[in-house]
C-alpha cells in the first residue's frame, strides 16, 4: 500500500522523500505519520539502503488521532548515482497495539498496514533555477504594475491639464467681449496674466506628451 488513500491506518506526508543531492554533504526529508484511528498505532520503518540513511525514529507508537515526525537522513555520498536516478526504498509498517506498548521489541510490532516511499534526488542547481524564475517573474510583474501605474498618472495629469486650459481659454474669450464692450483699464494687466498661463500650460502639456510611455 502506498502513501494517502483513504481509509488506512495512518497517512504519510510527502508520498515521497526528497534530498537535495550534493556531493561530500548530508541531506535530510521529513515525513509527518498521522495516526487516523482511535487507537494506539505503532510503525517500524525499513529501507533497502540501511547504511546510506539514518532515521529517527525508526520505530514509535502514536496516539490516537495525534501525528509525529520522521526525519530521513542521507549520508553524505562520494559520488554522483546514474543518471540521479535513485532505486532506494523505504517501508513503513504499522499495527493498532494496547497503550505502553514497548515498541523495543520489534517482535511486537506486527505489520497490518504497510506504506511504501520511493527516493528521489534532485540537484541544487535545478532548485536554484527554479527559484531564479520565479523571482525573475515576480520582478517583471512588479515592473509592468509599476509602468502601469506611472501611465496611468501621466494620462490623468494631462487630462487635468486639458481641462484648465480650456478653462483658461473661456476665462479669455470673456475678457475679449468685455474689452470691446467698454474700456477697462485694468484689462491689459489681467489680459498678460492669463496669456501668460496658457502658455504655461501649453508648455505643461507638450512636457507631458513627450515624456508620456509610447502605447504602441
Amino acid at each position: 500500500m502506498s502513501a494517502g488513500g483513504g481509509n488506512q491506518m495512518i497517512s504519510v506526508v510527502p508520498d515521497e522523500l526528497k534530498f537535495q543531492f550534493e556531493l561530500e554533504k548530508q541531506s535530510f526529508c521529513d515525513l509527518k505519520v498521522v495516526n487516523n484511528t482511535e487507537h494506539h498505532v505503532a510503525f517500524k520503518v525499513k529501507t533497502t539502503s540501511p547504511k546510506k540513511y539514518f532515521v529517527r525514529p525508526n520505530t514509535g507508537v502514536i496516539q490516537a488521532w495525534d501525528s509525529c515526525v520522521i526525519r530521513v537522513t542521507l549520508q553524505a555520498q562520494r559520488e554522483y548515482p546514474p543518471d540521479m536516478q535513485c532505486k532506494d526504498k523505504f517501508l513503513l509498517q504499522s499495527t493498532t497495539v494496547p497503550p505502553n506498548t514497548d515498541v523495543d521489541d520489534p517482535r511486537k510490532i506486527l505489520a497490518l498496514e504497510e506504506c511504501k516511499l520511493r527516493v528521489v534526488y534532485m540537484t541544487p542547481g535545478l532548485a536554484q533555477g527554479n527559484s531564479e524564475d520565479e523571482a525573475l517573474r515576480s520582478s517583471m510583474h512588479g515592473l509592468d504594475t509599476n509602468s502601469n501605474q506611472a501611465f496611468q498618472r501621466l494620462k490623468d495629469e494631462r487630462d487635468a491639464a486639458v481641462r484648465q486650459t480650456q478653462h483658461l481659454q473661456q476665462e479669455l474669450d470673456i475678457l475679449k467681449r468685455r474689452r470691446f464692450r467698454k474700456g477697462d483699464p485694468g484689462f491689459s494687466f489681467t489680459f498678460a496674466i492669463f496669456v501668460g498661463l496658457i502658455g504655461l500650460m501649453v508648455g505643461f502639456l507638450l512636457n507631458l506628451s513627450l515624456s508620456s510611455p509610447s502605447t504602441e
